[in-house]
């Protein structure tokens, strides 16, 4: 089945959810340029995610996408968060900050049924995820109401899982993409295979549409991607620069600059392994560390430094999440963008 047909809209394009870089207003402009907006809602206060519900229905009738977590959110380990915020003191005390308390929440929350009483008050008519999938009680719950269900797998096993659980689409999440991996079965990052060997394989063992991502930034990496069997594409890091999204000043210079070329998984902001321009934190602690605490409890140590960091114009401390085609991205509008990579379905 067309993705087109699926998800019921113009052109078999996903704007990949990116938490902390964007609101409403990105989702709202690829859904009128005929792709499929994202709305990232893991981050988001219950109150914060009703308005932008809101938003989006007040300017867009088109169909969009609503994207959750599904971690199991962590015990904090006194011992692990001390060796954590020991690792990062010299920092502290170079910027002259006091060390602030252990984490006592996760910034990060997994889709729950408190979210799922908010979302059916709007139907929204795509739900995705990242880190597996609820339960099968907040999966029926979501088909209820007829929303269609994708999820992110980094392996052919996980996308096998994925379709034995009941998902309408698998989104193929390739090495080169930008954020979080969506791994869920292993935490073992030599299992993680770049797009061109990934996305066919997975087309073979599975039954559902499957969806490219990863190092898709242009028409070109779209036609690639269709070309390899994908029933439509994912893209998060060419939107990064879009005129809608709320990219902060640090990170959309460092995706202008030669570092853009330059990305590394690491574990140093959250906890899980996810692709970023490679600056400073991430060149002298090395960019996977043992010490970071689970996700998402690693982020309470490092916010405070990135924020000092960034009032001070520097991004040696931020998370400049990235994928590996960083260079194809252009500061335009989310239309512009999209209509872009829409011309490689045509090639």
């Amino acid at each position: 089945m067309k993705i087109s047909d699926l998800l019921g809209i113009e052109h078999p394009l996903i704007q990949a959810p990116m938490a902390g870089v964007q609101g409403s207003a990105l989702c709202i402009a690829v859904c009128n340029a005929g792709g499929l907006g994202s709305l990232p809602a893991a981050m988001l206060t219950p109150q914060t995610l009703r308005s932008e519900l809101e938003a989006i229905h007040q300017h867009t009738t088109r169909p969009y996408n609503v994207n959750f977590f599904c971690h199991t959110p962590p015990q904090a380990d006194p011992a692990r968060e001390a060796a954590w915020r020991q690792a990062l003191h010299p920092y502290y005390q170079a910027l002259k900050l006091d060390p602030p308390g252990m984490a006592s929440a996760a910034a990060r929350a997994p889709f729950s049924s408190a979210a799922a009483d908010i979302l059916e008050e709007f139907r929204p008519p795509v739900l995705s995820f990242h880190f597996g999938l609820p339960s099968n009680e907040l999966m029926q719950r979501a088909k209820g109401w007829g929303a269609k269900i994708l999820s992110s797998a980094t392996t052919v096993d996980e996308a096998i899982w994925l379709e034995d659980h009941g998902v309408d689409a698998i989104i193929a999440q390739g090495l080169e993409a930008g954020g979080h991996r969506g791994m869920f079965l292993t935490d073992e990052l030599t299992t993680q295979m770049g797009s061109i060997a990934l996305v066919p394989q997975i087309v073979r063992r599975v039954k559902v549409p499957v969806i490219a991502a990863g190092g898709i930034a242009d028409a070109h990496g779209v036609a690639a991607a269709m070309a390899l069997g994908a029933a439509g594409v994912q893209a998060g890091t060419a939107y990064l620069l879009a005129l809608e999204a709320t990219t902060s000043a640090v990170h959309r210079a460092a995706l202008k600059s030669r570092a853009a070329a330059h990305t590394a998984l690491t574990n140093l902001f959250t906890g899980r392994p996810a692709r970023g321009i490679v600056n400073r934190i991430i060149r002298e602690l090395g960019p996977m560390s043992d010490k970071a605490p689970e996700f998402p409890l690693a982020t309470a140590a490092i916010t405070p430094l990135r924020t000092q960091a960034e009032a001070m114009g520097s991004d040696e401390f931020s998370p400049l999440w990235a994928g590996q085609n960083a260079s194809a991205c252009q500061e335009a509008s989310a239309a512009d963008i999209t209509q872009a990579l829409a011309a490689g379905f045509r090639a």
